[in-house]
């Protein structure tokens, strides 16, 4: 387990290299960023290029024996991902929603896995195994570029609110799609093709997600008039606990781990929770995607693999690019026009479904691992690859679907909603029309006082409580948010 770097400062401790290891892929990410924040792409993308970078077929500053140990970092980043992504099942939600977007979520993710599905296996002449692991990863979305989006031109109205409840179910589908997709591929490979072997990881599955509940309601019971620092070790060790049972059990965690939050959300109606730990997995996360670039083969991207086929992944890696988005873009259309949307809901929807980063590379992650050898990587090559293309044209294309939905705008006539009187005999000039404008802008404004994120005005008011607990009743988190505008200059 050593590098040219590790072997030029003569590093020999175990320890030391681990540790070592693990700070040089927090400070890779993080210094990426600050290239892609001014190219205004994700933070996601940074990661993966990052450690792409690092990895053995780059600089080779992480050893290979540190990446493959480090496999359980991917079980616990994507509970992470599945855990938040439950808080959005809200039972109120669903019922206002109604059969139109579970309708439209289906038909987008379903049309997309078919499309790439057909393109692989009947055009390329790929594997069926490989291929249908692949189409299945086609139906998974990424809602942070979009959601990020919308939050930034302040988009609203019908499209808006289709597209948010469309991404908050469509990784449920996309869950659901690999856990079949996984299953089959398994039977397919063991030459035992029954109906039993199908349908037992799939009864697996949904077990795990009704323990997952099971586990919703334990935390709520545990939680109960907890103190703050307490309901994160507490929740963070359950999640944990959920993970080991499920690797126990040969399954992925993401269902239950979803159903233990949407039980969770619509028991106890406890938001904090889930800010304090989108506050807490940053890091977590930053070392998923850093791993996941580290398992990045450049080498493998212009060649072939036998155990799929005679194309080249960078071939195979392209077609999967096109083709998905087509899914998407047919399977929103349809869905739309079946639920009997706008046409400009139904025209621009699947323009918003693009990126693709999360949930579809921590399943490759999990796919790789299950199916092994060449097969795995090529599928982790594939879904890298097209991740970061689709990160890079994502939140333009999103921006695109908000503004020709009309969903936002830049003129201040359709900005401002009020109007105001003037008086006949004084017209309005330019500059007090603009006044007038502007003030109508500040009255629709929440009032935003705190520069502090609520994910992280969450976290730090559970720490200075803790403090006060532990003896220390000076440090307040008053005080200290009253110094932010100082800390933040």
């Amino acid at each position: 387990m050593t590098t040219p770097l590790i072997e030029k400062l003569n590093i020999t401790s175990s320890v030391s290299i681990v540790i070592i290891s693990i700070s040089l892929m927090l400070f890779g990410g993080f210094a990426m960023t600050r290239i892609t924040k001014r190219l205004k792409l994700p933070n996601v993308t940074a990661y993966i290029v990052a450690g792409i970078l690092m990895g053995p077929y780059c600089l080779n500053l992480i050893p290979v024996g540190l990446i493959e140990r480090m496999d359980f970092i991917a079980d616990i980043a994507l509970a992470f991902i599945a855990f938040s992504t439950g808080e959005f099942f809200r039972f109120s939600t669903l019922k206002k929603s109604g059969v139109k977007v579970l309708l439209i979520t289906f038909l987008e993710a379903c049309l997309a896995s078919i499309a790439v599905f057909i393109a692989t296996h009947y055009v390329l002449g790929l594997d069926m195994v490989f291929s249908v692991v692949l189409a299945a990863l086609a139906s998974a979305t990424a809602p942070a570029s979009t959601m990020m989006t919308i939050r930034q031109t302040h988009a609203k109205g019908d499209f808006v609110d289709t597209l948010l409840q469309v991404v908050a179910l469509d990784d449920v589908v996309g869950l659901v799609a690999y856990s079949i997709a996984i299953s089959i591929a398994l039977a397919s490979m063991t030459g035992n093709f029954q109906a039993q072997n199908v349908l037992r990881p799939i009864i697996m599955n949904l077990f795990a997600f009704a323990l997952g509940g099971v586990f919703g309601l334990i935390l709520k019971f545990l939680l109960h008039k907890r103190s703050t620092d307490n309901r994160l070790i507490v929740s963070i060790a359950l999640l944990f606990a959920f993970c080991g049972i499920c690797a126990l059990m040969g399954v992925s965690s993401l269902l239950g781990c979803m159903s233990m939050s949407m039980i969770y959300i619509n028991t106890s109606d406890d938001e904090r929770l889930f800010k304090q730990l989108n506050y807490f997995s940053p890091p977590l996360l930053l070392l998923f995607f850093v791993r996941s670039g580290l398992n990045f083969d450049l080498g493998a991207i212009f060649s072939s693999s036998d155990h799929i086929g005679s194309t080249s992944l960078l071939a195979v890696g392209v077609v999967y690019f096109v083709t998905r988005i087509l899914g998407k873009y047919s399977g929103a259309f349809l869905g739309c026009l079946l639920a009997g949307k706008n046409k400009k809901v139904r025209n621009n929807l699947g323009l918003a479904l693009i990126p693709q980063a999360g949930v579809a590379i921590g399943l490759a992650a999990m796919g790789a691992r299950t199916l092994g050898g060449a097969m795995g990587d090529a599928l982790e090559t594939i879904i890298l690859a097209s991740s970061v293309l689709y990160e890079l044209i994502g939140p333009a294309c999103a921006k695109l679907s908000l503004y020709l939905s009309g969903s936002y705008s830049n003129r201040l006539d359709d900005i401002v909603t009020e109007t105001v009187k003037c008086d006949e005999h004084e017209p309005e000039n330019e500059v007090e029309r603009l006044i007038r404008q502007i003030q109508a802008i500040q009255k629709e404004l929440p009032a935003h006082n705190d520069p502090f994120l609520e994910d992280e005005q969450a976290y730090d008011e559970a720490a200075y409580e803790h403090y006060a607990l532990t003896g220390y009743p000076q440090i307040s988190y008053q005080n200290t948010r009253r110094k932010a505008d100082i800390w933040t200059l």
